[in-house]
């Protein structure tokens, strides 16, 4: 089986840095025209130089996700220089780190506008080109603290736990025009945000001993899952939410299953 994304258009927001950055690299090797949104112009000249030097058509823009003018004026700016927009990637997010009673109202806004308004914001921007071409992708991205929310992140675990309700509310109303819409839920993905890789070394395995599959999630895992969806190949899939976490909780205690194989010469950390 072959995923053809061959001469797409894709948008992807926060697309400059991080996991963004990397969604933007995999859609330009499997032959996407890439436009990345992000609010940071030299992070975004950065990735414009980088991929004119590889060889990829691509566009960047500065804008923020919750400036609903600037971002009907990219996509009609984006229809106008290749005609058509067939997949959205919601990337953009943040964090906003306190217990509920530390967190203040900017946090909680914050939080929600950019990760829940945010999604909401430009997904409105590119349903009239989706419905109109008859066909579309959107990818919202969601976490697994939508499924199991962590201590002193309410405010990330309730937008992302939005984010997922929306996506099953925009697939309804978008199945009629051939436009799915999915979401996914990354587990633990070192990023400059979260910082896992630079915590200390028994932090580190606490923290994989809650995953199925002991090891980082990589950002070619998401990206990777994102070229499916986006694809032909994943046209019967929408309104859900996938599990894209190394297996986090699928049983209580992961760790055990590593003991036991210890036990049995079977593996060794």
């Amino acid at each position: 089986m072959q995923i053809d994304l061959n001469a797409k258009i894709a948008i992807v927001t926060g697309g400059a840095r991080g996991i963004g950055r990397d969604i933007v690299r995999i859609l330009a090797h499997e032959g996407v025209t890439t436009v990345a949104i992000d609010i940071n112009r030299a992070d975004l000249d950065e990735l414009g130089v980088e991929l004119s030097d590889g060889g990829f058509q691509s566009a960047q823009f500065a804008g923020d996700v919750r400036d609903f003018a600037r971002l009907r004026a990219i996509v009609a700016d984006v229809v106008s220089r290749y005609g058509r927009v067939d997949i959205l990637v919601n990337n953009a997010g943040v964090t906003a780190t306190a217990s509920i009673e530390e967190l203040t109202e900017e946090q909680w806004d914050f939080a929600h506008d950019v990760n829940l308004k945010g999604t909401f914001l430009m997904s409105k921007a590119v349903i009239p080109v989706m419905k109109k071409q008859g066909w579309g992708r959107i990818i919202n991205a969601s976490s697994f603290a939508a499924i199991v929310p962590t201590v002193n992140h309410a405010a990330y675990a309730s937008s992302k736990a939005a984010v997922a309700h929306f996506t099953r509310a925009l697939a309804g109303e978008l199945g009629p025009y051939n436009v799915t819409v999915n979401a996914y839920a990354p587990g633990m993905v070192p990023t400059e945000m979260n910082g896992f890789t630079e915590r200390p070394a028994a932090e580190q395995s606490r923290l994989l001993d809650t995953l199925t599959l002991r090891r980082w999630g990589s950002k070619d895992d998401i990206g990777n899952l994102i070229c499916f969806l986006a694809s032909d190949r994943a046209g019967y899939i929408t309104g859900t939410l996938i599990d894209v976490s190394g297996g986090k909780f699928a049983t209580q205690i992961p760790r055990a299953a590593y003991d036991d194989a210890a036990g049995a010469g079977d593996y060794e950390f």
